[in-house]
């Protein structure tokens, strides 16, 4: 399959809650659905050849092949990567009328960019199979968990599958679901040892979400409390303040309007409760411009009770006067 992409033959495809980074016609789509739609650029990526452009806000190389055609984008000091890969159109029917449609693939490099990291043998070995890389990247593994989106099992594990926000209680509903919750396994920290609560089994509140997509699929390290360090802290707004990553957007505790710098894959920070203080208290991951032209971020909430980029509780827009729009703060790439 992965030489076939690579000449250009166009794979039709039907998948579900971002199960279609397997790109084969396995079930018929549901709620959630992504749909290949056109072949990768071509060019000469297996054999080298390539031509690097360093730009600026953010600081990044962006690399091109020798017809000038754009490749990927590695930002200093972020370990994230926009690959230029097959299109596809994500869909949520259930929750909005509007689709998804993009041909950036989000991955992580082994380690963060630097300037000149170009020469260094990882990059050398890395590109090359990232650019030809077919397997779901963290836009469709992020999918994997929104509503109708079926189980998926690795040693008897369920790791994906439809999520919920979290159990109700007398309190309201809780955030506090991590991904070990949505697992149903304790876990080991570098800085501390969590057991997960039954009654959260298959749930992840926001932060628990990108944790879950970021960290235990992806592989980016995980701290299991709220302070700096070599890992993505616990709550929204440690991960804002103290994570790790490139800042894009400063919290300047006021809504956030400049977007220019913002690509599909960076987490995005809120402030959906600011009669309890100016901190952020929400994240989602930006996927950015949907059919009708306007910056759409996925996240998990209560009223969709789950991971979406529809519009129940409010449009899960960055730009306008809706509630996140005038929510939105901050953004980093990790």
């Amino acid at each position: 399959m992965r030489k076939a992409i690579r000449i250009g033959v166009l794979v039709a495809v039907i998948g579900v809650s971002g199960t279609a980074a397997v790109y084969v016609a396995k079930e018929e789509p549901r709620d959630i659905t992504a749909v290949s739609a056109s072949a990768p650029p071509g060019g000469d990526a297996a054999i080298g050849g390539y031509t690097y452009e360093r730009l600026e806000n953010p600081a990044r190389t962006v690399v091109r092949d020798s017809l000038g055609t754009q490749l990927a984008s590695f930002t200093d000091g972020s370990r994230s990567v926009l690959l230029s890969g097959k299109s596809r159109t994500f869909a949520e029917p259930k929750f909005t009328t509007v689709t998804v449609t993009s041909s950036a693939w989000i991955r992580f490099a082994p380690e963060p960019w630097k300037a000149g990291a170009e020469r260094e043998g990882w990059f050398r070995d890395w590109l090359p199979k990232a650019l030809g890389d077919t397997s779901p990247d963290l836009l469709a593994i992020a999918l994997q968990y929104s509503e109708g989106a079926p189980p998926q099992t690795t040693k008897k594990l369920r790791v994906a599958g439809d999520a919920s926000f979290g159990p109700d209680s007398a309190e309201g509903r809780l955030e506090k679901s991590d991904f070990y919750d949505y697992l149903g396994v304790d876990w080991d920290f570098p800085d501390k040892h969590e057991k997960a609560e039954r009654a959260r089994f298959g749930s992840l509140d926001c932060s628990g979400f990108v944790r879950m997509v970021y960290g235990y699929r992806a592989g980016y390290p995980l701290l299991g409390t709220n302070t700096k360090g070599p890992g993505l802290p616990r709550r929204a707004w440690a991960m804002s303040e103290l994570g790790p990553g490139t800042t894009l957007i400063e919290d300047a505790r006021r809504q956030a309007t400049d977007y220019a710098a913002l690509q599909p894959g960076d987490l995005l920070f809120f402030n959906l409760e600011p009669a309890l203080g100016p901190r952020v208290s929400h994240t989602g991951i930006y996927l950015g411009l949907d059919s009708d032209g306007r910056r759409r971020v996925l996240s998990s909430r209560k009223v969709a009770n789950g991971p979406t980029f529809g519009d129940a509780g409010g449009t899960s827009l960055i730009d306008g006067e809706g509630t996140y729009a005038k929510a939105f703060r901050a953004a980093k790439r990790l």
